[in-house]
């Protein structure tokens, strides 16, 4: 097994059983990144905490309208399959669930399935290929990604624990059972918050002709996180 792997497993089973919750990040250990990368596809998951690859859907160029993923969750991968439009739509497991994920106007709905969410709106650029690029992330509390970019908007729903998004004009909070989305642009940091592991389906929403996400190193937040509204 990978020696920088099992010091980060180390890490987060010393910080569940002292009670302390480090700010665990790329730069912390050296040479490491969180496991997975977002690039390895979920089936070839090593680890139980990191960001994997669940699927890939080029959709071209995308209508001018205010845009929405809407999230259906099925009992087996036929049902969902048989529910999914033939021009779009992608069935994803991940989590332990079955899912359609659509990329629609906020009033579509498919003819069955059961709705967990409708995040949006996510703004295009009229004139842009895009691409719906769908991982799962897992991570401890404390466990924080690198400042990044993306070259579209970017959308989390939260099975369960709590995430903070930090961008240098805001800080919000997302929990357990709520969707949230950031614009494209803006540098980025994302941290698990709370007490339980923060698990999540993710969607980034990017310029085709673009990396999907860029490591940024001109920023970073001037402070940490803090589940408590700042005075």
């Amino acid at each position: 097994m990978n020696i920088k792997l099992v010091a980060l497993r180390l890490l987060t089973c010393l910080c569940w059983t002292t009670g302390v919750l480090p700010s665990v990040s790329v730069a912390q250990l050296p040479g490491t990144r969180v496991p997975g990368g977002c690039d390895v596809p979920v089936t070839a998951r090593s680890s139980e905490v990191g960001c994997y690859l669940t699927a890939t859907e080029t959709l071209g160029t995308l209508p001018p309208d205010d845009l929405f993923w809407h999230l259906y969750e099925y009992p087996t991968s036929s049902a969902a399959h048989s529910a999914k439009p033939q021009s779009f739509g992608t069935v994803v497991e991940s989590l332990g669930k079955v899912w359609l994920y659509a990329i629609a106007a906020e009033e579509w709905r498919p003819g069955s399935g059961q709705r967990v969410a409708v995040i949006g709106p996510l703004r295009v650029k009229p004139a842009a290929q895009y691409t719906a690029r769908y991982m799962e992330a897992v991570f401890p509390p404390g466990m924080q990604t690198s400042v990044h970019t993306h070259s579209g908007p970017e959308a989390w729903y939260l099975l369960s624990g709590v995430q903070c998004l930090q961008t240098p004009d805001t800080e919000s909070i997302t929990r357990a059972g709520q969707g949230a989305v950031v614009p494209v642009g803006p540098p980025m940091v994302l941290t698990g918050m709370g007490t339980e592991m923060r698990r999540s389906v993710v969607l980034v929403l990017h310029d085709t002709s673009q990396p999907w996400m860029t490591i940024a190193a001109d920023w970073k937040p001037a402070a940490a996180c803090s589940l408590q509204p700042r005075k």
